[in-house]
């Protein structure tokens, strides 16, 4: 008795694709009346999730500085109630 032993046909190659990434840019850094204002929840609404979580700096493109200040003018605004801590609280 022999013992066949099939060979894989033609092997599937992966192929690398390079996709086009934009590379995010500060809106605070970009835009000189762009202001970071806890008194101004609208606009630190724009950096929260669905469920009140702050979007970090890979996603909102913002740079460190900025995000720090941001993060900052977020949690001074839940300390005095003008955004919500969490999703059952808004």
């Amino acid at each position: 008795m022999e013992l066949v032993v099939k060979q894989p046909s033609a092997k599937k190659r992966k192929r690398s694709r390079r996709l086009f990434v934009r590379t995010k840019v500060c809106r605070f850094c970009s835009d000189a009346e762009a202001e970071l204002d806890y008194k101004e929840p609208k606009t630190l609404r724009i950096f929260l999730t669905e469920r009140a979580k702050i979007i970090p700096r890979r996603i909102s493109g913002n740079c460190a500085k900025h995000q720090r200040k941001l993060t900052l003018e977020i949690k001074r605004a839940r300390h005095l109630a003008l955004l919500p801590f969490t999703s059952a609280h808004s």
